[in-house]
This record gives structure tokens, C-alpha cells and sequence, in this order.
């Protein structure tokens, strides 16, 4: 159902406040340059730091601003289940086309524990739902096995997983087969997931190169093997680059260098240190962004 290259897209901020007009900005772009999806209020979103008014707004203000050209996957995830419900009815009533959902945090729930919480949001509210397994930023790993008695539910039609590890993805593709889309959750794992069985990503290096990340989808999807292998390699030093810091500093910041936006963050997230600025800055340089 939701396939491709799909954007998890920042919320650019200026004095305190969403800017909204940069953030139409940034899916106008998106959209031009062949993105195959926006998922607002993910991590890279800062959802973390948004009020639930806010949250609610960006949703919104995504739906409204992209007009069904491509779909749209609000992050409504929680360490709380009802929560978790609120957000992703939220989602359903604003009319996105799906919800993105990470594994509870700091909870560190069991397999059986996170089976209940998503079969709750899944019976609680009928939309298009992709799990999102991450345990670096939550605590807790979301197995191949979790995952397949989950796909048995018809709204859970996808996984963005992030566990860094090709056999964990290959191990769903396999077991899940076409009951559920798999979702590389590293831009530089996209192309080996991909050969795994995978059908795309949600990525932050399409924030800044959305185009070429598009077209390395594309490219293995259509058979171009090389193609997709040479983009890959192109892309490498920036998938690298846009990680030097926590994840979503340097992708503002590099936003910021190329003037799409004011690379303000949220505290306790703060601006990069000079020496992965300038580092990054330099990557941005070779690849002709800035």
C-alpha cells in the first residue's frame, strides 16, 4: 500500500513556533522532486517536543497542503496506548492515508506486551497502519515473530524497521510474505533491504535529496541493479553525514545551509558542535547542496 521513497519530514520551527510556511515549502519541494510520501510528526518530525495542539496541526496542515497528490502517514505513536489511540483518531479524522507508530519507549514492554498495545490501536480505530521498530531510540526490539502475528490484523499493512539489521528484515519478508510491505527504517540499508524483499524507505536523506532518493528506489524496482547501486554509493557519504549527531540536528542543519530553513530545534535537542558542523559542511560542499 505505501511504497517507495517516503519522506520523514521535520518540522521547521522560528522563534518557538511551527513555521508553516516553510513547511509548505518543504512538501512542495518533496512533492516536485518525486517523494512518494510525507510522514509528518515522526522523530525526525521532533514529535517528541510537540504539544498534542501541535501535533494535531501538523497532521492537518500536511493533509491540507498535499492534497492527495501522494500519501500522507502521520507518526502517532506513544509510550501510552490510549495515547497511541487519541493520536492516530486524530490522524484518521484530519484524513491521512496511514499512521506510523513506534514501539512504546522507555516502557520496554514484552513481544506479548507490544502485540496487545498494537492490536489495541489497530481494532481501536480503522486506518492503515505501519509499525515502527527502532530499539536504538526506544529500548526494545520488535521481533520477525511479533511482527507476523501482528500482519494477521487487516490495518497493519507495514513495518518501517529501523533494528539495523538486514537478517531481521529479511526474517519478516519472509515469514510475512504479501500480508505486509517492509520499510527500510536506515537510508544506507535501503538498497540491501530492498534486495531482501523490502519495498522502499522512510528516510531523512530525502529531506535534503529528495529526487535522488526517489530515483534509487525507482531504479532497483524497474531491475536497474546498477543504478541503484550507484546512487547508493553517491549517497553514502550524506546518509553517513545526516548521522554524525542525534538525528534530527544535522538534517536541520543541513536544511539550514541550503536556506529551506531555520535550523531551530527543541530543547533538550541543541545545534550541532562546530567540528560536525564543519564536517558536515563539507559533505554538503562535495555533493554540490551547497
Amino acid at each position: 500500500m505505501f511504497t517507495g521513497s517516503l519522506v520523514a519530514i521535520v518540522t521547521p520551527f522560528r522563534k518557538g513556533k511551527v513555521d508553516e510556511r516553510a513547511f509548505g515549502d518543504l512538501i512542495e519541494w518533496q512533492i516536485a522532486n518525486g517523494t512518494n510520501g510525507i510522514v509528518p510528526c515522526g522523530t525526525t518530525g521532533e514529535s517528541a517536543t510537540l504539544t498534542h495542539e501541535e501535533h494535531h496541526r501538523v497532521v492537518r496542515f500536511t493533509v491540507e497542503a498535499v492534497r492527495r497528490r501522494v500519501p500522507v502517514i502521520a507518526g502517532s505513536g506513544s509510550n501510552s496506548t490510549d495515547e497511541a489511540i487519541s493520536l492516530t483518531r486524530h490522524a484518521k479524522e484530519a484524513g491521512a492515508d496511514g499512521a506510523l507508530l513506534i514501539t512504546p519507549y522507555y516502557n520496554k514492554p514484552t513481544q506479548e506486551g507490544l502485540y496487545r498495545h498494537y492490536k489495541a490501536v489497530a481494532e481501536a480505530v480503522d486506518l492503515p497502519q505501519i509499525l515502527y521498530n527502532i530499539p536504538s531510540r526506544t529500548g526494545v526490539n520488535m521481533l520477525p515473530a511479533t511482527v507476523a502475528r501482528l500482519a494477521a490484523m487487516k490495518n497493519v499493512v507495514g513495518v518501517k524497521e529501523g533494528s539495523g539489521s538486514v537478517q531481521q528484515a529479511s526474517e519478516i519478508a519472509q515469514t510475512c510474505g504479501e500480508r505486509i510491505t517492509v520499510l527500510a527504517g536506515d537510508d544506507a540499508l535501503t538498497l540491501p533491504m530492498m534486495a531482501v524483499g523490502g519495498k522502499g524507505v522512510i528516510t531523512v536523506t530525502a529531506n535534503v535529496m529528495p529526487k535522488d532518493m526517489a530515483q534509487l528506489v525507482a531504479a532497483f524496482v524497474a531491475g536497474r541493479i546498477d543504478e541503484a547501486r550507484e546512487i547508493h554509493f553517491r549517497l553514502s557519504p550524506l546518509f553517513a553525514a545526516l548521522f554524525y549527531e542525534t538525528n534530527p540536528i544535522p538534517v536541520k542543519e543541513a536544511l539550514g545551509m541550503m536556506g529551506r530553513i531555520d535550523p531551530e530545534l527543541r530543547l533538550p535537542l541543541c545545534s550541532m558542535g562546530n567540528d560536525n558542523r564543519n564536517q558536515l559542511a563539507r559533505v554538503m560542499k562535495e555533493m554540490r547542496l551547497i
